[in-house]
């Protein structure tokens, strides 16, 4: 049988992580291993009950089982500009400010193919969502690290980046609250960044993917469309995923500049036709009505992430503060590198989590740990993390 050729451009492509991941996973699971996974960050809640309902009751809408518009329901994107009304004070424009996606990953990697040519620079964290890599790659683009480190609350330094780097960009990509880090942004930092921006002719692209999952005195983490300026340097990209427990739905929308807005718009319309009409109006619904399962949904999170903090103090462990996302981010301990603790953990005690050098090069020396298990099983977690420790004493 014949083998054809990969094109140049899937040559380019780096190694997808999280398929890598779960390919480990399955084939522990599959010798019979009792393996808690911890590595994935796969929200483990229902979608709510309503929003459910909706789409069962709008799927028998004749005039969905059409090709929808091209670029989505004007109600969608009212209720889009009503969302952020209501949770952010930020005017929008529904017309022209508001792209519907198929889930934000397509769309993050589709920006990169909107306004990068070949040779053109991306400046990315790092550590990062390792998707930011996959749009950069297929515009045979150039990335930039910026890396983000513990001294500086896990955001980058922009006055490590050179003036040559920074004239060069065209894209900057940032995540907050932050996937694998759990940090969050400060309004002193967009605004530096929308200054930055501004001058260098940069396009930012905020994905706040965790945007609802804030703790602690961050319950309301900052979108970066409330900071002046923001709409005219870039946009913020915003998931149903994790706010409302619909990461199998595939369902996002940009919210910002209208030119990057019109050029998203613009490639969907060479890759898709848009949502499913009843998709779209469960969506409006998840929007609109009452935000009581988003609240319950942050708590929980947050209860979760109490079991891990206590239990790693307890062990005298180093974890980083986790001010929002559903992550926490673990130091490894001392002779270990991220990849061997990972797996150490998944051969000795059954846990499995995902190692820190998988979302870029100072991502080493750490773990993320997902808290999308119930809190028998993170206590659970706990103590195998303790028996792990006690293994390593005896050694």
């Amino acid at each position: 049988m014949k083998s054809f050729p990969q094109s140049e451009t899937l040559k380019r492509l780096p190694n997808q992580f999280f398929a890598d991941l779960m390919k480990t996973l399955n084939t522990y699971r599959e010798q019979g291993y009792d393996v808690i996974n911890l590595g994935q960050g796969n929200p483990d809640q229902p979608t709510p009950e309503h929003i459910v309902q909706s789409l069962q009751n709008a799927s028998e809408n004749p005039d969905y089982h059409k090709y929808p518009p091209f670029k989505g329901y004007d109600f969608l994107k009212e209720a889009v500009a009503d969302f952020y009304k209501r949770e952010y004070d930020v005017e929008v424009d529904p017309t022209s400010e508001v792209a519907i996606m198929l889930g934000s990953k397509a769309g993050l990697v589709e920006l990169s193919q909107c306004f990068l040519d070949p040779g053109d620079v991306a400046l990315v964290p790092d550590p990062g969502y390792p998707d930011y890599w996959s749009g950069v790659a297929i515009a045979d683009a150039v990335m930039k690290s910026m890396p983000l480190l513990q001294e500086n609350d896990f955001l980058p330094d922009y006055e490590q980046l050179d003036n040559d780097t920074l004239d060069k960009a065209k894209l900057m990509f940032l995540n907050y609250p932050n996937n694998p880090s759990g940090a969050v942004a400060s309004e002193e930092f967009f605004k530096e960044t929308i200054d930055l921006a501004d001058k260098h002719d940069i396009c930012v692209v905020h994905d706040f993917a965790y945007g609802a999952i804030g703790f602690d005195e961050h319950k309301k983490p900052l979108s970066f469309l409330q900071m002046p300026g923001a709409k005219d340097v870039g946009v913020e990209i915003y998931t149903m995923s994790k706010t409302y427990n619909m990461a199998g739905w595939r369902v996002a929308f940009a919210v910002g500049n209208p030119s990057v807005v019109e050029a998203l718009e613009l490639i969907q319309d060479h890759y898709h036709v848009s949502l499913f009409g009843a998709l779209q109006e469960a969506t409006a619904t998840a929007l609109l009505e009452p935000q009581d399962s988003v609240r319950e949904l942050r708590q929980t999170y947050e209860e979760r992430r109490d079991i891990l903090a206590k239990g790693f103090e307890e062990l005298g462990w180093d974890l980083m503060p986790c001010k929002g996302s559903f992550f926490v981010w673990l130091k490894v301990p001392e002779g270990y590198s991220s990849q061997s603790f990972a797996d150490a953990l998944l051969d000795q005690v059954g846990l499995f989590v995902a190692p820190g050098v998988g979302f870029g090069t100072y991502g080493e020396g750490y773990v993320r740990i997902g808290l999308n298990n119930s809190k028998k099983d993170l206590k659970e977690s706990i103590s195998r993390f303790k028996e792990f420790q006690k293994k390593e004493s005896e050694h």
